[in-house]
């Protein structure tokens, strides 16, 4: 295809995923409310306990001035949309990706994304439930007798991201993989790096957890350690199965048979 074609079939791809986040925005600003309370459930759930045990309260406003809530309401429609249109955008840019993919590659292609999007979807499901102990966590450094205001857009951002770090560590065992199809690493080497990765997993979930309990700590780490390993046990059959497919080397002084 010249590259004029290409670039009209780039414009088509773009259009069609813009049109369809376009759509899933305006749903999401429909359904704003329930999904509003949705996000919002963490917090409340992780005040209440905070209100029983030391007495601090706790509440979510509205700052920046009088446009702020509609700026609020069209950045969560905004990020729903993206939620909503992703089998489309995705798709888009699968199509147009695809062809210039051998049959093997495409191969492999369609097996990470159809492993890849449970994953995500599984962090940032796991994200969300350790949400209320960490904000219980830290808004309860908060002083007895001060009240707490967070910001509707901070809290948002926080929600977001902390969604989001789930989602992208659970993809983590899916780029093992991917780089020991590479060739890259080797099952040797990563059952050597084993205990580095395994303490490796743990400060990452450490810091990227949103409070300092060992529990939620662990909703984090045991995931990835459990993926890493099976990860590690992927790479040894694929390692085990490249082995098998490459011809035998012969030693310097090995003679070689004549026989055809």
């Amino acid at each position: 295809m010249p590259l004029v074609g290409h670039l009209r079939e780039l414009r088509r791809r773009l259009t069609i995923g813009v049109l369809a986040i376009l759509v899933g925005t305006a749903l999401g600003w429909y359904f704003f409310s329930p999904i509003f309370e949705l996000l919002k459930q963490p917090y409340e759930s992780g005040i209440t306990d905070l209100l029983k045990t030391k007495g601090i309260d706790a509440k979510i406003v509205i700052t920046g001035g009088v446009g702020s809530a509609f700026s609020f309401r069209l950045k969560l429609a905004l990020a729903i949309g993206l939620v909503l249109a992703s089998p489309v955008w995705i798709n888009q840019i699968w199509r147009f990706v695809l062809p210039a993919l051998h049959r093997n590659e495409k191969r492999w292609a369609y097996l990470l994304t159809a492993t890849g999007v449970p994953l995500f979807v599984g962090g940032i499901y796991v994200g969300y439930l350790v949400l209320p102990k960490g904000i219980e966590v830290l808004i309860g450094f908060v002083p007895q007798s001060v009240d707490s205001l967070t910001s509707l857009s901070d809290y948002l951002n926080f929600v977001l991201r902390t969604m989001l770090v789930f989602g992208i560590a659970a993809e983590i065992p899916l780029v093992v993989v991917m780089l020991n199809r590479l060739g890259i690493v080797s099952a040797k080497q990563l059952a050597k790096a084993r205990p580095w990765t395994v303490i490796g997993i743990f400060v990452f979930a450490a810091v990227a957890t949103p409070s300092t309990d060992p529990l939620t700590m662990l909703f984090l780490a045991a995931p990835m350690t459990i993926l890493y390993f099976i990860s590690e046990l992927i790479a040894k059959l694929t390692d085990r199965r490249r082995s098998k497919k490459e011809p035998e080397e012969l030693a310097d002084d090995e003679l070689s048979s004549l026989d055809d």
